[in-house]
């Protein structure tokens, strides 16, 4: 949400507050009118309505709006908001209390001295009076903040879904379709001949990934063993264009467990790592390394690549610009990419916490 419109819902509560101050003490006005010298009466009656209703609603909906909202309940903390409310308004309350007898000598200040008992009572009148007026601005507050917060994640769900659907257009266009695709069948179209069965099961592996790229990535997160499985049969596909056993390395440290994670996150850098690998009789080639613990999954990816670029056709691969953009709106400040470059070898660190 735009700052200015922000600006302009504070400005119109507080407008439409003083508009308020400002009727009752008209009011106040015309029933004083009688009075020979109605000026410092008035004068005292606005300083008194400041204090009783300014002080406490000023507290209490900036602490509301900075404090109480984005340290507790937005993170469904209810007791603590009331209890925290509560006492933020009562606090007011009392400071405003306080001013009031200290700044203003009026007969609305004698009043509440007077009568011992009935005294005090009038004083804790007063103080349950602005407590409920701290109260009530702060829920309005409340309601301002859940509305910008409301609107602010709106809008990062909308362009998250927007690079989402780039994200799927630029994968289907890349290498699966029709590098990957074509490549694949041409190979299990060879593989038939030697080995029905297993050119069987490398079909259901190429099925399997075009339902998950068709699917699977229409979710925000899945469970991290079903993106582990699509990897791993990624990895199966890619291996058959070789007879290097020991091309490619994969592994996974940790457990899995039902962790979750957004679809699609790992595999453009594992894609890469095979498109700038052309050397396939290389040992350990690429290594791609999945570490899980309690705090974060990390994505360790490596590769040994040709300093000649391969010939690449237009529109083919999926830029970093991309990757990391998507990054960023999934994870934003919960993951930290490190990419190095060498001679030969090109890594990938990624590391997503909380995940």
């Amino acid at each position: 949400m735009k700052k200015s419109f922000i600006v302009l819902l504070h400005v119109g509560f507080w407008t439409c507050y003083f508009v308020l101050i400002a009727i009752m003490l008209a009011v106040y006005y015309r029933s004083s009118a009688h009075v020979a010298n109605p000026g410092p009466r008035i004068l005292n009656a606005l300083k008194s309505l400041l204090f009783f209703a300014f002080i406490p609603s000023v507290i209490s909906y900036w602490y509301y709006y900075f404090i109480l909202f984005p340290k507790y309940l937005h993170h469904k903390k209810i007791s603590l908001s009331i209890i925290h409310g509560l006492m933020i308004s009562a606090a007011a309350a009392l400071i405003s209390y306080i001013l009031i007898r200290f700044s203003i000598e009026s007969g609305y200040i004698t009043d509440m001295d007077n009568g011992g008992r009935h005294g005090r009572s009038t004083a804790v009148t007063v103080i349950m009076a602005m407590t409920l007026i701290g109260i009530i601005s702060g829920v309005v507050a409340l309601v301002i903040k859940g509305f910008i917060n409301w609107f602010n994640e709106k809008k990062l769900k909308e362009a998250l879904k927007e690079k989402n659907h780039q994200m799927e257009l630029a994968l289907i266009k890349s290498k699966l379709d029709p590098h990957l695709l074509f490549n694949t069948i041409n190979n299990i179209d060879a593989l038939i001949i030697k080995d029905a069965v297993e050119a069987s099961g490398y079909l259901n592996k190429l099925s399997d990934i075009m339902r998950f790229m068709l699917y699977e990535t229409m979710a925000e997160k899945i469970l991290l063993s079903q993106e582990i499985e699509y990897i791993e049969k990624y990895i199966a596909l890619q291996k058959i264009r070789t007879a290097n056993a020991n091309y490619v390395h994969f592994s996974v440290t940790g457990i899995i467990g039902n962790k979750m994670i957004a679809p699609m996150v790992f595999i453009p850098f594992i894609e890469n790592a095979f498109k700038h690998t052309n050397n396939k009789k290389l040992e350990n080639a690429i290594n791609v390394h999945i570490i899980i613990s309690n705090k974060a999954i990390q994505l360790v990816c490596e590769n040994k690549f040709d300093s000649k670029p391969p010939v690449r056709q237009p529109g083919s691969g999926l830029g970093n610009e991309l990757i990391q953009k998507r990054l960023q709106l999934i994870y934003p400040e919960k993951h930290v990419l490190e990419v190095n470059k060498t001679n030969e070898l090109y890594t990938v660190n990624l590391t997503i916490t909380n995940g």
